[in-house]
């Protein structure tokens, strides 16, 4: 079996653990596909999977407008596991009888495997620990169906239908929380669908290589690079397919790190010897940002000036008939609604459907199957060093919002200073590839104090480090002492006119990462 036929469909009925359903079918080299709970089963038929998982969701499947899937996939002979809600609609769909409980079932719970010949439970306990989230239960199962899990609140916790490979989970084994949920969804995988654990990131590029060429032909790529971890994984693969018909172009806005618009410069126009092409708009951007203090204008400015910068730029590129973007699975997950779904549009994002009509490219995003560590994994692959691969989250307005009020080049070089010195200190102690993101923040305040013999009254400088898994939530570091007071020493003594700085212990939520 071929890696590009090895893969799980995954119909999203709204749960907030589908992605992490997709994510753990990865790590064991499957590919996953989050489908609208609506698909139409000749259309799944289509794609040959080798097996569909339900996701659960906020829903009853007996309130009105409930998702329902195609009744039609349980008679493909494709083995289907349903979750929670997955779980409900599945024996709703197929005569069982679903109804609202006397008693929710929310977090621990102890579940008793009753069926221990079930391929899911496969070399586990019988005792088992799980995580229940459900107000609705089964109250009678589908003709052909047999129980083989219990718990104290209901006697149908897990079930199936071997001869038909249907089977049924009340819990969610794909959360943290259920021990070993991990193991039954491999078992789901490997001995009832029959995966092999084909997909790799070296597999991955392969597959890749070949369709960028098939896909563009003699013609070029144009790729804004900006030097962050999805557009250089994406450029670095695009140039091993295509060499030098891609384009890359990188806009120097004047809201860059220190030293960014160099390293960009070294690693891709020296060690991979692309055709990059650089446009220097600090001004333009610094002219067009001058006296805006609203975080949203800035960003609104920043947005419409990169477009404006970079379609100057692209159409010195002749024969160019495409434009590549490091578009990932989360933003065309979150960017899209779910067609006769229920999720609605999370976010707008900039790499998805954002085209101006008049700039006539074809879109080539060879990123957009990926989740960010499996970006960087590719990015590993076709060696891209360690400082861009692993590079903390850096947010498209650059320094911007991290500049809080007005923007002028000495505030900005103020942060740029600051900023330096936390990253090197991130990375001499080791910190730095351990959390999520860490950076400087420069305040709209001066504060009075003390240098040498001399009263100050400079400015302010917060610390903000935080650690993640996805971003979406996310929880102050507790450095040691001697870190922070060495990283405060440094920026008061070499940054010229700051005298104080401070630690953001603030999560998210209520707060956000940045500031602005």
């Amino acid at each position: 079996m071929s890696e590009a036929r090895e893969q799980i469909i995954i119909l999203d009925f709204g749960s907030q653990y589908t992605q992490v359903i997709a994510r753990r079918v990865r790590e064991f080299n499957v590919f996953s596909t989050i489908m609208r709970p609506n698909t139409r089963a000749a259309e799944i038929d289509a794609l040959a999977p080798n097996g569909i998982i339900l996701s659960g969701g906020p829903m009853s499947v007996y309130q009105k407008d409930a998702p329902m899937p195609d009744p039609g996939i349980f008679a493909l002979g494709i083995p289907v596991l349903g979750i929670c809600y997955g779980m409900q609609v599945m024996s709703y769909l197929l005569h069982g009888k679903v109804a609202h409980g006397l008693k929710r079932e929310y977090g621990r719970a102890e579940l008793d495997v009753t069926v221990p010949s079930c391929p899911l439970f496969t070399n586990l306990d019988q005792k088992q620990t799980v995580w229940m989230s459900h107000g609705d239960k089964l109250t009678e199962l589908p003709r052909g169906f047999e129980a083989i899990a219990r718990s104290s609140n209901s006697p149908f916790a897990a079930m199936e239908s071997r001869e038909r490979n249907l089977f049924g989970l009340q819990f969610h084994p794909e959360v943290v929380h259920t021990p070993h949920g991990r193991e039954i969804l491999k078992n789901f995988m490997f001995r009832v669908c029959g995966c092999q654990g084909l997909w790799t990131m070296a597999s991955f590029i392969e597959r890749s290589v070949k369709e960028i060429r098939a896909t563009v032909g003699d013609d070029r790529v144009i790729l804004g690079l900006s030097g962050g971890v999805d557009s250089s994984v994406a450029a670095a693969l695009i140039h091993k397919a295509i060499g030098n018909q891609l384009a890359p172009i990188f806009v120097n806005n004047g809201l860059l790190r220190k030293g960014e618009a160099e390293s960009v410069e070294r690693v891709f126009g020296k060690n991979f010897r692309m055709k990059l092409k650089t446009a220097n708009a600090s001004h333009l951007f610094l002219d067009r940002l001058k006296g805006v203090t609203n975080p949203e204008r800035k960003r609104k400015i920043i947005g419409k000036t990169f477009i404006d910068v970079f379609e100057k730029n692209a159409k010195s590129v002749k024969g160019a008939k495409f434009l590549a973007q490091g578009t990932l699975y989360p933003d065309v997950i979150e960017s899209i609604p779910t067609a006769g779904g229920p999720s609605a549009m999370i976010k707008s994002h900039h790499n998805v459907g954002g085209l101006p009509k008049r700039m006539r490219f074809q879109l080539l995003e060879p990123l957009r199957q990926l989740f960010k560590d499996e970006v960087r994994r590719v990015g590993e692959e076709l060696g891209l060093p360690r400082e861009i691969v692993w590079r903390q989250p850096f947010p498209g307005p650059g320094l911007a919002v991290r500049v809080l009020g007005a923007i002028n080049k000495p505030r900005l070089d103020i942060l740029r200073e600051a900023d330096w010195i936390v990253v090197e200190e991130m990375k001499a102690s080791g910190w730095y590839y351990k959390i999520w993101q860490s950076f400087a923040v420069l305040l709209p305040i001066r504060t009075v104090g003390v240098m040498g013999d001399e009263r100050t009254y400079d400015h302010v400088i917060a610390i903000r480090a935080v650690d993640s898994q996805d971003g979406m939530t996310a929880d102050w570091v507790r450095f040691p002492p001697d870190l922070l007071a060495r990283i405060s020493n440094r920026i008061i003594n070499e940054v010229k006119g700051v005298n104080r700085v401070c630690l953001d212990i603030s999560s998210k939520p209520p707060a956000t990462i940045e500031w602005e």
